[in-house]
């Protein structure tokens, strides 16, 4: 067996239970312990800003991450880089939103905390994935970097914004989109280039639409069985439910529990 880069996504994967009733199944917490043990390389790849996620690190036994989308990368419990958004493009599109009278938000910090210019973001959304601050005035310009952007709509408004067509953008709640990166294969290739791994080394999980970005043909694609059509469409290996063993599954069917050739 030779070393694996494993790379995890989050929620519906590691995690179980639906949006803010999410743990972790012990089978995937003895799964993870199992393949550090054999020698494998694990690491998170998810859509979270790094500091809402750095908790998963230290939970299951993590030291590396791909986070932000893609953008942002961790590597022996050190974050090395987030990439930001096209300040200008979030400018443009923050604009529209007022224009037109739609509500928004913004992350200008890595942190658990997004930016809102009055109290009508969370009024609309009473979202609890992070904390929403309101700073009266907001405006983007004022911050050196933008990291992602939220928009309050129903589905489908956000087709009228012209400028949100120039941005990257998943929507996982009905209250809100989300404005942000979405190619967790970027920051793949950024760990292996500094780890000097090889691409048909990665294996993958995931289930949602937002891990399409790494289910690709350089490397080996596992769908959760509770995962979305898409991503099981691109999957090489299918496996049970993330809240019926689905990791342990696919690990022990892979091999992927023996222990590396050093």
């Amino acid at each position: 067996m030779k070393r694996k880069y494993l790379f995890f996504d989050i929620d519906g994967t590691l995690t179980a239970g639906g949006y803010g009733h999410t743990y972790v199944p012990e089978s995937t917490k003895e799964a993870l312990k199992r393949l550090n043990e054999a020698g494998h390389f694990l690491a998170i790849s998810t859509g979270r800003a790094q500091a809402l996620a750095v908790g998963f690190l230290e939970e299951l036994g993590f030291h590396h991450m791909v986070s932000d989308g893609g953008y942002g990368v961790t590597i022996d419990d050190k974050l090395l880089s987030i990439t930001p958004l096209d300040k200008d493009k979030v400018i443009a599109l923050v604009d529209e939103c007022k224009e037109k009278g739609y509500i928004w938000a913004i992350q200008p910090e890595n942190s658990d905390t997004r930016f809102a210019p009055d109290e009508r973001f969370y009024e609309f959304t009473h979202d609890i994935y992070m904390k929403t601050k309101t700073v009266p005035g907001l405006d983007p310009r004022n911050y050196p970097q933008i990291y992602k952007a939220y928009i309050a709509c129903f589905a489908p408004e956000e087709e009228k914004l012209e400028s949100l067509k120039q941005l990257p953008w998943c929507r996982f709640h009905k209250e809100y989109l989300f404005v942000e990166p979405c190619d967790k294969a970027f920051g793949i290739r950024k760990i292996l280039d500094h780890m000097h791994g090889s691409v048909e080394d990665v294996v993958v999980f995931g289930d949602a639409l937002n891990d399409m970005s790494m289910f690709i043909d350089d490397w080996t694609c596992v769908a959760m069985g509770n995962a979305v059509d898409a991503i099981k469409a691109k999957a090489d290996f299918i496996t049970k439910n993330s809240d019926d063993d689905g990791i342990w599954y696919a690990c022990e069917q892979l091999g992927l529990f023996e222990h590396v050739n050093e």
